[in-house]
């Protein structure tokens, strides 16, 4: 299947999806044979009275639906908790962009523009979950919201819908589908005109996520894209993208009025309160999904088959953790493993569903402490991926990491 199909195929998958009801399971009896998960107060952080007891690494991987039964309980969302997470975000980000007028130093308007950036990301993450249906109990809200979320992102709602929830989260490291961050092989980068080879050198440098996500991702993918990316045609990619050229238009248009409004430089202030909040954006949400998905210890398939059997829901994402709670300002979005585990997790029970699977099935989720020596040696490490081998190799195709084993 390629990506453009699969692509197709997820336009398809989510239209069948709004015009029925989700099925629901009886998520309270494991099929091992645990005891029945009892309910619980709900939390960002819940207690588990009945959690079913860990099964070591040499056991089967239970099946995904049996994993999710145990995160049921979890699986609450608040639609006031959600309206308000949004409207704090968006306060946040509306008094940076009033800061960066009114501030009369170069500096403190470069810090308020790199903030509002941080900030586009939590909404844009806002976003994210509401596009995955799990920001609150309502489909039709959510839509709103998420479109509300995404718009300091210049992210059209329904193209990233259909990119992200069935290509990349029904494909997760699927060569040839999942088109994010996948690594060549070395003949595909051999095959590369000079340009393209440096250009592939600057992604995979450590220094390039925001240069990948704005030229691969949003200008390729997400604005206005090509049919040969897209695969499909649909009024609802149009009208996302003209909300999001209005966006950008009323968002430049303000800041040169207020320029020429405060008698300062058109330029600078354009520059510093919407290019760098733009590009700080690209930079943050590059990194995110590189590391989400990049690592020595996960494969990347190139077999449809070998890909199943490897459980990618579990195996492909790594929970990267940070110090200071600063997993919690990014909205829980790097306890990753229980979110493609189950998608209908909201955000603000992340962390709680994190600590279970991590509890319940040790040995088999890829954790790693963040530092940027971690970082830079996993971009030095990760260039290139051998799928015959199963490993990552650096540019001249030399082996970087341990070859993995293929499940049987």
């Amino acid at each position: 299947m390629s990506a453009r199909s699969a692509t197709r195929t997820a336009a398809a998958s989510i239209r069948d999806r709004r015009a029925s009801p989700s099925p629901r399971l009886d998520l309270h009896q494991s099929r091992l044979g645990h005891a029945p998960i009892a309910s619980v107060a709900m939390s960002s952080n819940p207690v588990f009275p009945a959690s079913p007891d860990p099964i070591p690494a040499s056991q089967p991987l239970p099946h995904r639906k049996v994993i999710r039964s145990w995160l049921a309980p979890i699986v609450e969302r608040r639609t006031a908790r959600a309206i308000a997470l949004l409207a704090l975000d968006w306060a946040i980000f509306a008094a940076l962009m009033v800061a960066t007028v009114l501030l009369s130093a170069w500096w403190s308007k470069l810090l308020c523009g790199l903030a509002a950036g941080f900030m586009i990301g939590r909404l844009f993450i806002i976003g994210h979950d509401a596009c995955h249906q799990s920001y609150t109990p309502h489909r039709k809200l959510n839509r709103v919201l998420g479109r509300i979320a995404m718009l300091p992102s210049l992210t059209p709602y329904s193209l990233w819908e259909v990119g992200h929830n069935v290509v990349h989260h029904g494909y997760t490291n699927l060569k040839g589908v999942d088109f994010v961050w996948a690594p060549l092989t070395r003949a595909e980068f051999e095959a590369l005109s000079p340009g393209q080879r440096r250009l592939e050198r600057l992604y995979r440098s450590g220094w390039g996520p925001a240069a990948y996500y704005l030229v691969e991702m949003w200008w390729k993918r997400m604005f206005f894209p090509r049919k040969t990316y897209l695969g499909t045609r649909r009024a609802e990619f149009v009208w996302d993208g003209v909300i999001v050229v209005a966006t950008a238009a009323v968002w430049i248009g303000a800041l040169v009025a207020s320029a020429l409004a405060t008698d300062q430089s058109v330029a600078l202030l354009v520059g510093l309160g919407f290019g760098v909040p733009f590009l700080f954006w690209n930079a943050m949400i590059g990194f995110v999904v590189y590391v989400h998905h990049t690592h020595t210890a996960v494969q990347w398939h190139d077999d449809k088959i070998a890909w199943a059997r490897a459980a990618p829901f579990v195996s492909t994402t790594v929970h990267l953790t940070f110090p200071l709670r600063i997993g919690a300002l990014l909205h829980h979005i790097m306890e990753h493993t229980a979110h493609h585990v189950d998608m209908s997790i909201p955000l603000y029970k992340l962390e709680g569903a994190q600590h279970l699977l991590e509890t319940t099935l040790p040995g088999r989720i890829t954790v790693q402490r963040f530092s940027w020596r971690w970082y830079f040696d996993t971009a030095r490490r990760c260039k290139l991926y051998d799928f015959e081998r199963r490993c990552w190799t650096d540019f001249e195709g030399r082996q970087t990491s341990p070859c993995q084993t293929a499940v049987a």
